[in-house]
């Protein structure tokens, strides 16, 4: 079939179709709308089945939304709206960010170990770090008295914002490129610091024992924050056949829905950190909980998000949400 020719033909029925979803209407006007909503759209179908994406189809498309919005004169019910948001666009726009996140967290683990593999073989380095009593008494009282100084649930809600926080910059600034790189490395260094101070005091076993629980939850949802950054400064610098601010338009929907989805396994992380990492649990029982939470948040990405994103979904908002993208030539 001939798009162009198929144009031709409907165009005046089109525009009266375009004409009728504009105008105030008597019975006989929804009438005629109806039919000629119904007409429009087998003519999409067949566009798209014949040619597949087209000007035409796009143009089309964005006369039977304003069309259908006033037959419906209302979205989907906030309960639909709410399952399809968790069991599919959540979900594929995790899954998008899949191998940028397993570089980030292969590209943090090398700093955090490469930085506390230096320090501490230096005995001169890590003198810089303060005197010898005050690092003996933060390997042997300050690092594991952090997690139950304060009640767990004021703690819960203290690293609850902090990491939230730090998600929160790797997403509002993810478009210069550069700080979710910053945020990383100094947070990896920091980390690497404290391995160091632990490792000269021959507490290597405890840090981890104290960081595994919470931190692979909590961890792994940095590094999407940052991974999600990382593709929003992409969709500027390299848009592909999009203008730039279509397609930086439709990668900040998809990375508002995994910020919000982010919230969520931080307030799980943090419920973990706050309630069981420091308290009198058996280890084996307190990390095959972090490691529990840590698969379950990769299956829900993986598995749920590869099937949403096999389906078509993106993580961006549907059509009729986000508008019919710009008609582009050629």
């Amino acid at each position: 079939m001939d798009a162009d020719a198929l144009t031709d033909a409907r165009r005046a029925e089109w525009e009266r179709l375009e004409q009728l979803s504009r105008a105030r209407l008597d019975g006989a006007g929804v009438d005629e709308l109806i039919v000629r909503y119904r007409a429009a759209s087998a003519d999409l179908a067949e566009l798209k089945t014949s040619v597949g994406e087209s000007p035409q189809g796009a143009y089309l498309s964005t006369i039977l939304v304003r069309s259908r919005l006033r037959l419906t004169g209302a979205s989907d019910s906030i309960l639909t709206q709410t399952a399809r948001f968790f069991s599919r666009q959540l979900p594929a726009a995790l899954y998008r960010l899949r191998w940028t996140t397993l570089v980030v967290a292969v590209s943090f683990i090398a700093i955090v170990v490469g930085t506390a593999a230096w320090i501490s073989s230096d005995p001169a380095l890590l003198a810089t770090l303060g005197p010898p009593d005050l690092l003996e008494q933060y390997a042997d009282e300050s690092f594991t008295g952090y997690y139950t100084e304060n009640p767990a649930a004021v703690f819960m809600g203290m690293v609850w914002w902090n990491n939230a926080w730090i998600a929160l910059q790797c997403v509002l600034f993810g478009i210069t490129g550069l700080w979710p790189v910053n945020v990383l490395v100094q947070n990896a260094m920091g980390l690497g610091v404290s391995g160091a101070v632990m490792a000269a005091h021959d507490k290597v076993d405890v840090m981890i024992l104290y960081i595994l629980p919470h931190g692979l939850l909590e961890m792994t949802s940095i590094f999407v924050a940052a991974a999600g950054g990382l593709h929003l400064f992409w969709s500027w610098v390299a848009p592909g056949h999009r203008s730039r601010g279509e397609s930086l338009a439709t990668e900040g929907r998809a990375l508002a829905t995994v910020a919000i989805g982010l919230v969520f396994s931080l307030f799980l992380a943090g419920l973990i950190e706050g309630f069981i990492t420091g308290w009198s649990l058996p280890w084996p029982v307190k990390i095959g909980i972090g490691v529990a939470a840590l698969a379950a948040f990769l299956i829900y990405m993986l598995v749920i998000g590869g099937r949403a994103h096999r389906l078509g979904e993106t993580g961006d908002l549907v059509e009729y949400e986000a508008g019919t993208p710009r008609l582009l030539a050629g």
